[in-house]
C-alpha cells in the first residue's frame, strides 16, 4: 500500500489542498460513535470517542490552514516562509490520534500502536509533506528585505479596508471607480511583490496613494450618504477619474522600469561575452 503512495509535489499545492476537505469524510464514523456511545449511556466510551473527534477535527482544521497557508507561500515570489508548521503540526496529531485509536479501540500492543501512529505521520508527510521552511527573499541591495516586507503588508491592510469600505458605498458611479482603482492598485502590489526592487519606485504610491484612498473611504463610510452635500460628491468624482489616470501611469512605470532593466542586464552581459 505503501509503494502506491504518490510523494508530495509542490506544484500540485492547489489540489492537495481542496483534496483536503474529504479528511473530513473520517469524522463521519467518529460522529456517529459518539452518538451511539450516548444513546448507550457509556460514559467512558462516550468520553474517548469525543477524545478522538476532537483530535481529529483538530488536525483537520489545522491541515486546512496549512494548505491555504502554503498555497499563498507557493504563489508568492518574495515572502517568508509560514511560522507556524501547521501542516507539520497536523501530521503528528494524526499519528497521536491513530496511536490512541489503536491501544484503545483495537486493543493492539503498545509496540504496535507506535508503530501505526508512525505510519500515519509517514503517509501523511508523503502525501501532503510538511510546511515550507525556506525563506523566499532575494538580495535587494540596499533595501531591507523586512522592510519591503512589512511595507507589502501594511499596503494590503489597507487595501483590504478599502475593499470592505466600498461594499457600503451606495453610490453606483462613486463604487464602481473605487472599486476600479482598487483592481489596479492589487496589480501594482502584485508586480512590487513580484519584483521588490520596484518599491523605490513606487513609494510613493504605497505610501500616498493607497493611504490617501483609505482615508477617503473611511471618512465617506463614516458619514450618512445623503447627508454628502452634492459638491463633495462632485469633488469625489473628480478625484477618482484623476486617480483612475495616476494608477495606469504607476503601471506603466513599473512596466518602463523592468524594461530598463532588461536592457541593463542585456548590456551586461554583451559587454561580458566580449571580454571571454
Amino acid at each position: 500500500m505503501m509503494a502506491k503512495t504518490k510523494h508530495y509535489n509542490p506544484s500540485m499545492a492547489q489540489m492537495k489542498a481542496k483534496r483536503g476537505i474529504l479528511l473530513y469524510l473520517f469524522l463521519i464514523p467518529l460522529f456517529i460513535a459518539v452518538i451511539l456511545a450516548l444513546l448507550q449511556m457509556d460514559i467512558k466510551l462516550f468520553l474517548l470517542n469525543s477524545l478522538m473527534f476532537g483530535l481529529f477535527f483538530l488536525l483537520l482544521k489545522l491541515s486546512t490552514i496549512g494548505f491555504k497557508q502554503e498555497l499563498e507561500y507557493q504563489n508568492t515570489t518574495f515572502t517568508k516562509a509560514p511560522k507556524v508548521p501547521y501542516k507539520t503540526i497536523s501530521a503528528f496529531l494524526l499519528g497521536v490520534a491513530t496511536f490512541l485509536s489503536a491501544i484503545l479501540f483495537t486493543e493492539k500492543t503498545l509496540t504496535a500502536s507506535l508503530f501505526l501512529g508512525a505510519i500515519s505521520v509517514l503517509g501523511y508527510y508523503l502525501y501532503y509533506g510538511f510546511d515550507p521552511k525556506e525563506d523566499k527573499l532575494e538580495n535587494l541591495g540596499d533595501i531591507s528585505a523586512e522592510f519591503v516586507l512589512e511595507t507589502l503588508s501594511e499596503a494590503k491592510t489597507k487595501l483590504l479596508n478599502i475593499e470592505n469600505h466600498i461594499d457600503k458605498i451606495e453610490d453606483t458611479f462613486l463604487h464602481q471607480k473605487l472599486n476600479i482603482a482598487l483592481q489596479k492598485a492589487k496589480k501594482i502590489l502584485e508586480v512590487i511583490q513580484n519584483d521588490p526592487k520596484d518599491i523605490r519606485v513606487a513609494r510613493k504610491f504605497l505610501i500616498v496613494y493607497i493611504d490617501g484612498v483609505a482615508k477617503v473611504t473611511d471618512s465617506y463610510v463614516a458619514m450618512d450618504e445623503v447627508d454628502i452635500m452634492s459638491d463633495t460628491k462632485e469633488k469625489l468624482y473628480a478625484l477618482m477619474e484623476d486617480l483612475d489616470i495616476r494608477f495606469d501611469k504607476e503601471l506603466q512605470r513599473l512596466k518602463n522600469n523592468n524594461q530598463f532593466d532588461l536592457d541593463v542586464h542585456i548590456d551586461v552581459l554583451k559587454e561580458q561575452i566580449k571580454d571571454i
